[in-house]
């Protein structure tokens, strides 16, 4: 009988967790509002440990979480969500919070980089060594592979965060962030969408003006990490990726920045291949978190 894992999914505006080893083996899954931390991680390790008495014991535990965050095994704030606009999450010790509920070996690391590690073991990035997973949505993150590695440094990428050219007589709109207000998140997340909007993304029609910023901006983006990381795949999730008429232009875009720069056939001949959904759907991040909680086990 293979390994049953638990995996937490913790996003900013719910959590979901799940136990299972795959997209084909998901035993139990449930989820919740995000709140303050401790109730919301009581609930998870109260879920935890039900399933625990009905399908029996857990292997370990993997957490991709919104950040800003510390995946740095050997820091002292290792396991902290760090400073954040969520109430009550900055500085929580998040993965010791979980260790003390569960006492379960604990994989911890970001959302993006949780569903980009799901995306090349079960999805749409199976076979590559080199590439990035971005989550347009509430806000935008990136994570990914290089050389067959997780993406660590520093911290973690913040591929969200970088800067565009703004037309302001284009678009007068400021941007959302609260500490860069017109970077990547700033501009393209879906909370600038409806702010610049007065609506929601999902609402606004298909042929709205809205789609044709949007891919600008997102293509923008894509660009610098095409020059910078030259990955064989960007996957693209999120909710505002559920607007599927934004890939297509988000492709030609890409095309018409890079100018020809990039001689690849993946680029300039098979874009439809190179610029994709998740091959794992809306699933992509717990079945993440459920990879990591594998490589708490078995390091890449």
């Amino acid at each position: 009988m293979s390994k049953l894992y638990a995996g937490i999914e913790a996003g900013g505006t719910k959590f979901v967790c799940a136990v299972g080893s795959g997209p084909k083996d998901i035993r139990a899954q449930i989820s919740f509002p995000t709140g303050e931390p401790q109730s919301t991680i009581r609930q998870a390790i109260d879920f935890f440990r039900q399933q625990a008495e009905a399908l029996g014991p857990l292997a370990s535990i993997g957490i991709a979480s919104f950040g800003p965050l510390d995946p740095r095994p050997d820091s002292a704030t290792y396991g902290c969500i760090m400073p954040t606009p969520k109430p009550g999450w900055s500085n929580f010790d998040f993965v010791n919070a979980v260790e003390k509920g569960l006492s379960l070996p604990v994989a911890f690391d970001t959302d993006v980089n949780g569903a980009a590690l799901g995306e090349w073991r079960w999805g749409a990035a199976q076979g590559l060594d080199t590439f990035i997973y971005l989550t347009i949505g509430t806000g935008i993150g990136g994570g990914g592979l290089v050389n067959g590695k997780m993406m660590h440094g520093l911290l973690h990428p913040e591929m969200g965060h970088v800067r565009l050219p703004h037309d302001y007589q284009t678009d007068p709109f400021e941007g959302v962030c609260p500490f860069h207000a017109d970077c990547l998140e700033g501009l393209a997340a879906g909370p600038a969408l409806e702010r610049r909007w007065g609506q929601p993304a999902e609402t606004l029609p298909l042929d709205h003006p809205s789609w044709e910023l949007e891919a600008r901006y997102l293509a923008l983006g894509l660009m610098n990490f095409i020059c910078t990381l030259s990955p064989q795949r960007i996957v693209l999730g999120g909710g505002v990726m559920k607007q599927t008429q934004l890939f297509p232009l988000v492709r030609v875009k890409v095309q018409e920045f890079l100018n020809g720069y990039v001689h690849s056939a993946s680029i300039q001949e098979h874009i439809e291949t190179y610029i994709v959904p998740p091959g794992l759907g809306s699933q992509a991040g717990v079945l993440g978190a459920i990879a990591l909680a594998q490589q708490a086990l078995e390091p890449l």
